[in-house]
């Protein structure tokens, strides 16, 4: 068996160190004070300095629930593909409006908001014929859909949704 213990280590492996030596560094890191007695003259303190501009740590961004469900459906269309024509592919792929529904998870506000968002971005890109998101979906190739994915989610992000 090839275990070390404490016993196997050889004293010969290590520098020896001046014993002195941490004494003297932590008498530079932190010299006795002097007494009041001792000192001849009060000095005044000097003021404390304090930065005009403190670092400030950058705002938070809070993500709201539709720029969430967009993002978390197109990651799922990233994920597991994009389908036109099936709502869910054999496979796993998805259209739009499917991958918009395994993000909800629930008809919900956010993914009634998200729809909606979605379904405006794609009118103003590809027109105002467009009455539903499958339509939209499977009549567009898959770089034009993820335009308007990508177009949503920054509107989202900007009115903070």
């Amino acid at each position: 068996m090839n275990t070390h213990t404490e016993t196997d280590i050889i004293d010969s492996d290590f520098n020896p160190i001046d014993s002195d030596l941490y004494a003297k560094a932590f008498q530079l890191l932190d010299p006795a004070p002097e007494p009041a007695a001792l000192t001849t003259r009060a000095t005044p303190a000097a003021p404390a300095q304090v930065p005009l501009n403190p670092p400030v740590a950058p705002p938070v961004r809070l993500t709201g629930p539709v720029e969430k469900t967009l993002t978390d459906a197109l990651t799922f269309l990233d994920t597991h593909g994009w389908a036109r024509r099936s709502l869910v592919h054999p496979e796993g792929a998805r259209c739009s409006i499917g991958a918009l529904r395994a993000a909800a998870g629930a008809r919900n506000a956010a993914y009634c908001d998200a729809g909606n968002l979605l379904l405006d971005e794609a009118r103003r890109q590809h027109g105002k014929k467009w009455e539903t998101i499958p339509s939209w979906n499977d009549s567009h190739s898959g770089a034009q859909v993820r335009s308007v994915w990508e177009a949503a989610i920054r509107r989202a992000q900007h009115m903070n949704i």
